[in-house]
C-alpha cells in the first residue's frame, strides 16, 4: 500500500499548496490495520501549528456515524430494539402523538421529527434538558415512517436520550467505555469535549460559498428544522460552550480515531469488535430511500448511516456506509472491500470535492 500512501500525502499537500485546503487528515483501514494515513497544512493558522495525526476536528455530523454505532451496541445488549417505541424508553416522548415513533424511525430520519424549535438558542443547544424537554413537547412533521427527511441536530439528541435512559448514563459516557477506550481513542474522539482539552482542536474557518443561507424563506423546511443562527459554521463549531456540550448530531474527532470506529465495525482492530456480522449486516442493508423532506436530495440511508460512496462513479457504492459533515469531511466503511476511510478537515467548504477525491483515489488502490 506504499503507492496508497505516497499518492494520498501529495494529494493532500497539494490541496494545501494550492490553497484548496487549510488542514486535512486522512487515514485508511483495511483488516484491521491502519495502512495509509496523511496529514497536510496548518491547524491553526495564528501560530502556526501543523495538524498531526492526532489532531481533533469538529466536523459536524461525520459523528452521527459514532451515535448511531452507540445505538447498534445497546441493541446488541438488549436494552432494546430497533422496533421498541422511544415512548417505552422515554414516557414524555409520548406527548402530541408520538407514541407510535421508534428507534428504527429515528436510524432511518423517519421519526417525523427533524426540527428544533425555531427560536433555540445556541445556549439551549448546549443544555441537554431543555432540548430533550422540547423535544418531548415536539408535534409530528408527518405520521412516522411514512416520509424521510434529515433529522440535523433532533438525531442527536432522541439517540442520546434513549442512551441515558436505558443505560444511566450519559452518551459521551458510553461513548467513551464503549467505544473509544477499547479502540485507543479515548483522546481524539469525543462529543462533549472536555474544556481542558479544546486548544488541541484545529481551528475551523468558512471557506467560499456560492449559497446564501440568509435569502431562503424562513418557512424553507430546512430552516423550520434548524434555524438559521444555528447553522454550523465555523463561529459555531469554535464557540466553547458548543465543543464541550453534548451535541451527538456531531463530533470532535480525528479522521483515524473515526475510520478506526468503523474498521472495529466491519472486524476486528486489536481484539475488539463493535458489533458482530449478523448485527452489521442488519445495521447496513438499506432501510429507505427517496426524496429528503427536509432537504430536497435523494437520500438512502440503512440504520443510522447514510448509503453510497462519495466519489464520482456513475454508479454509487451502496456497501458503503457513513456520514459526511457540514464543510466536506466524511467518514465510512465499505461491507465488501473491508475498507474504512475518513477525510477531516478545517476549511469549511461547500462541497464534498475533496472527500470525493480521497475517495476515488481510496477505492482506486484498494478494490
Amino acid at each position: 500500500m506504499t503507492d496508497l500512501q505516497s499518492e494520498l500525502q501529495h494529494t493532500v499537500d497539494q490541496l494545501v499548496a494550492k490553497d484548496a485546503e487549510r488542514g486535512v487528515q486522512v487515514a485508511v483501514y483495511r483488516g484491521g490495520e491502519l495502512i495509509a494515513e496523511a496529514v497536510a497544512g496548518v491547524a491553526d493558522p495564528a501560530t502556526g501549528r501543523e495538524v498531526t495525526p492526532g489532531t481533533p476536528f469538529y466536523n459536524f455530523s461525520i459523528g452521527k456515524g459514532a451515535t448511531a454505532t452507540i445505538a447498534h451496541l445497546l441493541v446488541e445488549k438488549g436494552l432494546f430494539g430497533y422496533d421498541t417505541p422511544v415512548a417505552e424508553l422515554w414516557p414524555e416522548f409520548a406527548a402530541r402523538g408520538k407514541e407510535k415513533v421508534t428507534v428504527r424511525h429515528v436510524l432511518t430520519h423517519t421519526a417525523g421529527v427533524p426540527g428544533i424549535p425555531p427560536d433555540t438558542t445556541v445556549e439551549q443547544l448546549c443544555d441537554w434538558d431543555h432540548m430533550c424537554a422540547a423535544l418531548a413537547d415536539a408535534e409530528l412533521w408527518w405520521e412516522p415512517g411514512t416520509k424521510m427527511g434529515y433529522h440535523a441536530y433532533t438525531f442527536g439528541y432522541l439517540l442520546g436520550e434513549i442512551t441515558r435512559r436505558t443505560t444511566g448514563r450519559t452518551i459521551s459516557e458510553v461513548l467513551r467505555t464503549e467505544i473509544t477506550e477499547p479502540l485507543g481513542i479515548a483522546d481524539e474522539l469525543y462529543f462533549g469535549m472536555p474544556a481542558a482539552e479544546h486548544h488541541r482542536l484545529a481551528v475551523l474557518e468558512d471557506g467560499p460559498s456560492t449559497f446564501d443561507m440568509s435569502q431562503l424563506p424562513p418557512d424553507t423546511p430546512m430552516l423550520k428544522a434548524g434555524p438559521l443562527h444555528t447553522f454550523p459554521d465555523a463561529a459555531f463549531g469554535s464557540r466553547t460552550d458548543v465543543l464541550a456540550a453534548d451535541i451527538p448530531a456531531g463530533a470532535k474527532t480525528s479522521a483515524r480515531a473515526i475510520a478506526r470506529m468503523y474498521a472495529a465495525l466491519l472486524g476486528e482492530v486489536d481484539g475488539v469488535r463493535l458489533i458482530p456480522e449478523a448485527r452489521l449486516r442488519e445495521a447496513t442493508q438499506q432501510a429507505v430511500s427517496g426524496p429528503d423532506e427536509v432537504f430536497g436530495m435523494p437520500s438512502t440511508w440503512a440504520l443510522g448511516y447514510g448509503l453510497g460512496s462519495i466519489d464520482t462513479d456513475p454508479e454509487p457504492r451502496m456497501t458503503t456506509f457513513g456520514l459526511g459533515g457540514v464543510g466536506g469531511s466524511f467518514a465510512c466503511g465499505d461491507t465488501v472491500s473491508g475498507v474504512s476511510f475518513a477525510v477531516t478537515k478545517n476549511r469549511l467548504g461547500a462541497d464534498f470535492a475533496t472527500a470525493a477525491t480521497i475517495s476515488a483515489l481510496v477505492h482506486r488502490h484498494t478494490s
